[in-house]
């Protein structure tokens, strides 16, 4: 079978996200491997071309990759008709402008998540895609991991019976830099870069309350600075002027209760960096990024107040493991491969710019929700 190329101009790719999940265990990897499988039995080879301000950085990523094409003017690269899909993995703040610039050039779009930093702006490179009929994609990645996908095939199962809550915690303490480095970049903490931590996940807990516990129908949220100054990459001092932590409350459809705690500011005692706990009438499951237990109805124990005697109990060990009874691929990869099996044989896909609208319009109706402290609604989003 015969194996066709895919010109990839690849942006932002410098960043620690754009070079590790992206280009080496996506694009990359799919090189390796042979290139992606297409329903005919046919295959795609992806070819990128690295995009970057900064030309030596550029020159030495790809040389040490051992990727023939890099430049650092996009204008060049978005002028080559061979290449046909742009992806962006750098700032909120410039995506909208480049998704733009991108499609107006010809180019299928597929993008990193917020798409962009205020929801005016993400309707309209929603809108434009639509016009200009141009094929297009957001990175959901979190769906794709190990433990949320056997979260999904319980619920799926009727496992839980009906849905009662979901509670969600999301965090590290991420070093202020004066002592010990920052695991994080310092524009994370200034909200005139596009920081913030409600910004930067709560498009996340959008696609994956929605697509796994019900669609968002409300929002409470509380936003912290807890952290006011930290230390930048050049060992400089500056104000924090973004938030830190977010605590919010969502209102699912169906009637489910989900809480989510995201923090740069906590230190971790439980089995993940995030873990998503989904309560039921017939069972409860716990996920991480990889693994998931649950606890039916039939083998929940019975434990008994009494604050007199220490607890008895290892709650912990009444709950059984979801085996691994199939393989998972790196959940960045996996998405690629489903975004090229839908550019190039217009296999069936969801994660349009439209889901990553309702990300950012999320992020907006809690950002509403912490200024005014109320609860905000969350309508439907159409354009």
């Amino acid at each position: 079978m015969s194996t066709r190329r895919l010109g990839i101009i690849m942006h932002g790719v410098t960043g620690r996200m754009g070079m590790n999940q992206h280009l080496i265990r996506s694009i990359l990897a799919i090189r390796a491997q042979g290139g992606v499988a297409l329903s005919d039995g046919s295959r795609v080879m992806p070819d990128p071309i690295l995009v970057g301000r900064n030309e030596e950085k550029i020159r030495r990523l790809a040389e040490q990759h051992g990727v023939e094409r890099w430049t650092s003017d996009l204008d060049r690269a978005l002028g080559e008709r061979k290449d046909e899909l742009f992806f962006d993995a750098g700032t909120t703040q410039m995506r909208p402008t480049l998704l733009e610039k991108a499609m107006r050039a010809g180019k299928h779009v597929y993008c990193e998540k917020p798409i962009a930093t205020n929801l005016e702006q993400a309707l309209h490179v929603v809108r434009l895609a639509k016009e200009l009929g141009l094929k297009n994609g957001t990175v959901q990645d979190k769906l794709f991991l190990p433990g949320l996908q056997k979260m999904r095939m319980l619920k799926d199962s009727g496992f839980f019976g009906r849905l009662l809550s979901v509670r969600g915690e999301f965090g590290y303490w991420v070093f202020e830099g004066d002592w010990q480095a920052a695991q994080r970049p310092s524009w994370n903490y200034r909200a005139e870069e596009g920081g913030g931590i409600i910004l930067d996940m709560l498009c996340h807990w959008r696609y994956v309350l929605d697509n796994l516990f019900g669609a968002v129908r409300s929002v409470s949220c509380l936003g912290a600075t807890h952290i006011p100054e930290r230390w930048d990459e050049q060992g400089r001092r500056y104000d924090a002027t973004a938030d830190d932590a977010a605590y919010a409350t969502f209102q699912l459809e169906g009637g489910v209760i989900a809480q989510m705690n995201s923090s740069w500011t906590t230190r971790v005692h439980r089995d993940d960096l995030v873990t998503f706990h989904a309560d039921g009438t017939l069972g409860s499951a716990v996920a991480g990024l990889h693994d998931c237990v649950i606890q039916p109805r039939a083998a929940t124990p019975r434990p008994v107040w009494n604050p007199d005697q220490r607890q008895t109990l290892d709650f912990y060990d009444t709950w059984a493991a979801v085996p691994d009874n199939q393989p998972f691929d790196n959940g960045f990869k996996a998405q690629w491969e489903m975004f090229i099996r839908h550019l190039c044989e217009d296999a069936p896909y969801r994660y349009t710019l439209m889901e990553g609208a309702k990300g950012v319009q999320l992020v907006e109706a809690a950002l509403e929700s912490w200024k005014e402290r109320r609860w905000v609604d969350v309508p439907a989003l159409e354009v």
